[in-house]
């Protein structure tokens, strides 16, 4: 800020100074107006739901530990089956939760597996379905 040397110089800076008060002041009330809005209850919970549909990641670390859930069950269910054995059970269920930990820690590596085996079957499909056609 510049020397003041006159009555209309300080006349003026003080207006300059009221002016961006009021513009301040207005910035404000607009940005406390937009804070309350985004922590009412239902605004949280609005954006929480996109970030978690927007983020990839997260989708695919559960659709990993949904997988890893899901073929720990089965295969704890083919071992065990309807028997009542005790230590088939404990055995189920150790398996169970070793397949789990492995599906859902190493999901890409079960992923490509999964589009290997599939590519073979349909290849061999394809195959046997040209041998007949010809």
């Amino acid at each position: 800020m510049q020397n003041i040397t006159s009555a209309t110089d300080l006349k003026n800076a003080i207006l300059l100074l009221e002016v961006e008060q009021v513009v301040n002041r207005q910035q404000l009330e607009k940005q406390f107006h937009v804070t309350f809005e985004s922590f009412k209850p239902v605004n949280l919970l609005r954006n929480s739901l996109k970030d978690i549909a927007s983020s990839p990641h997260l989708i695919d670390n559960i659709l990993g530990a949904t997988i890893g859930i899901a073929t720990g069950y089965v295969s704890k269910k083919i071992v065990v089956g309807a028997s009542h054995n005790l230590f088939r059970k404990v055995m189920g269920s150790v398996l169970q939760l070793g397949v789990t930990d492995l599906v859902a820690q190493h999901p890409e590596a079960i992923k490509s597996l999964g589009q290997f085996i599939g590519q073979h079957i349909f290849r061999k499909k394809k195959h046997e379905h040209n041998e007949q056609g010809e």
